[in-house]
């Protein structure tokens, strides 16, 4: 069975990657943007080497109360989920120029890899709750 290209994606954040993209936790406002931009049809691929087999890397352009933000995402090819990497606002170093052209993006995603596959390791992967898209 196929996913509908504009349903929402079911997403996962590991501990380690949400304590340095939003500390603590994850206001609501936050969360509706996530839910947001977890859509398929909304998704933009990156070209990207040097990817976990059967993935690929994914960004998406959605608007907060704070600004716009960048939200990249790993897709799972094979079930659709989504791994949320990285959170930002369009003026920060890496959601300014999401791309392998830039080395502040080539070198957090590095490390944001390393800090997803250890979280996988560890069991300390959760799903977001998201509230339905408005």
């Amino acid at each position: 069975m196929e996913k509908d290209q504009k349903a929402t994606l079911r997403v996962f954040l590991s501990a380690q990657i949400r304590r340095r993209e939003f500390g603590r936790t994850i206001a609501s406002g936050d969360l509706k943007v996530i839910g947001r931009s977890a859509r398929s049809a909304l998704a933009v691929p990156i070209a990207a080497r040097g990817l976990p087999p059967r993935t690929q890397l994914i960004k998406a352009y959605a608007t907060s109360k704070g600004g716009p933000k960048r939200v990249v995402y790993l897709l799972s090819v094979e079930d659709g989920d989504l791994f949320l990497l990285f959170y930002r606002g369009k003026n920060d170093p890496i959601g300014r120029n999401v791309s392998m052209a830039n080395p502040a993006f080539r070198e957090a995603l590095d490390k944001h890899l390393a800090l997803l596959e250890a979280d996988i390791a560890a069991g300390k992967v959760e799903e977001l709750v998201l509230p339905s898209p408005e």
